[in-house]
């Protein structure tokens, strides 16, 4: 490996972690491998938490004393597609332009991530009294799939921290909570027949289709009984977000297949919803399904969850942050985050890092350079409080 000793600024490391393409469905080995030669060139050494087929890492690095305690700071090396939009310049190469850094991920989130990169000189010199962790994972944006075996070595492998901030763009405000998203897929089995006797057959779009009015209704009700005014929107949304079945205009279809996901509120238990599916599918739907044909079925299953997030009031990870950022409240996302997983794993987390999620995941998508240098100086402020 090579020694890397000169300081690298926020913005030249955004534009070398940008020039990789870590959309979810590549491997991110490159990008970790040059991270982990970077902290290695500073005198870091961290340890690779590798996926089962080889092909993806999460990386976990330790500043300043060993063992447990301490803050990590948290981000994902992946990023969503650019598939089907249309880009003024090459997504993976930053351009400057208007006092923005554009490029995929600038914003969600190697913006955090380079930022975080370029303090690990000022965190190296200092004489560091609380540890500061780096955890990089992979594959965030389908379901914080990465963070997990990671989280399942804290305390064993890695050192467990006291404290986690998230970096996801939150134009750096303290957010103590988000929703967190539930998805399944929902499998109808019918049966075919020529379309000229459809009695014959059972229509499995039909039955898909009571089922998602039946997911409307439950969807209304939450929204009359579980409000929380810190969201916007501030109740659980529920939305179905694929649907396909059928194979010709003159048959009636046997299968058809839809997935659904709810993004709940901190508090609410996601498995009420599945349940009332369920019942519905067994009363309402079933009974008549099988009327005509007994091997007719439906199959609900839970593909993905990640926890809705409420901040630990017993840790001071919020008090902290708050402190960092000179603010005096926290604020509340719908986006989610692996915030709720590493407080699961007994590490309190909170949600700060710059950037505006509206700029996530969009064309041409950006991030301010003032934002970068707020977190610069969050990060300045963390180093202080750790030499404390």
């Amino acid at each position: 490996m090579s020694t890397r000793r000169a300081t690298e600024t926020p913005a030249e490391l955004l534009a070398r972690l940008v020039s990789f393409d870590t959309t979810s469905y590549r491997s991110n080995l490159d990008i970790i491998a040059f991270i982990e030669d970077y902290l290695h060139g500073h005198g870091v050494a961290s340890r690779r938490i590798v996926s089962d087929d080889g092909q993806k890492s999460s990386l976990y690095a330790t500043i300043g004393p060993d063992g447990e305690g301490g803050v990590a700071l948290s981000g994902h090396t992946d990023v969503v597609p650019v598939d089907g939009q249309t880009w003024t310049s090459d997504p993976f190469t930053v351009r400057a332009a208007d006092g923005r850094f554009y490029g995929r991920g600038t914003a969600d989130m190697k913006g955090f991530i380079a930022a975080v990169l370029a303090a690990t000189p000022d965190f190296k010199r200092r004489k560091l009294k609380t540890p500061i962790h780096f955890a990089f994972s992979y594959d965030e944006e389908v379901g914080c799939l990465g963070v997990r075996p990671m989280l399942a070595e804290l305390g064993k492998e890695l050192p467990r921290p006291r404290m986690v901030i998230v970096g996801e763009p939150t134009s750096m405000q303290v957010v103590d909570a988000h929703k967190g998203p539930v998805r399944w897929l929902v499998e109808v089995k019918g049966r075919a027949a020529h379309s000229s006797m459809a009695p014959l057959g059972v229509n499995a779009i039909t039955f898909a289709a009571r089922l998602i009015g039946e997911l409307e209704r439950i969807e209304a009700d939450l929204k009359m009984n579980v409000r929380n005014a810190r969201f916007d929107p501030d109740y659980p949304t529920l939305q179905v977000t694929m649907l396909e079945g059928g194979t010709a205009s003159n048959i009636i279809p046997i299968s058809c297949t839809f997935g659904f996901e709810v993004r709940a509120l901190p508090g609410l238990d996601p498995a009420i919803i599945e349940r009332r599916l369920r019942q519905f599918a067994e009363t309402e739907c079933l009974p008549e399904m099988r009327l005509v044909a007994p091997e007719a079925d439906i199959a609900i299953t839970r593909k993905n969850s990640v926890t809705p997030f409420g901040a630990d009031r017993t840790s001071d990870v919020v008090a902290l942050a708050l402190k960092l950022t000179g603010q005096n409240e926290t604020h509340t996302v719908s986006f989610a985050t692996e915030a709720g997983l590493f407080q699961e794993a007994g590490a309190p987390a909170v949600v700060c890092g710059p950037g505006d999620i509206a700029q996530a995941h969009t064309a041409d998508e950006w991030i301010a350079e003032t934002e970068i240098a707020k977190c610069s100086a969050f990060l300045e402020r963390l180093g202080d409080w750790a030499e404390a």
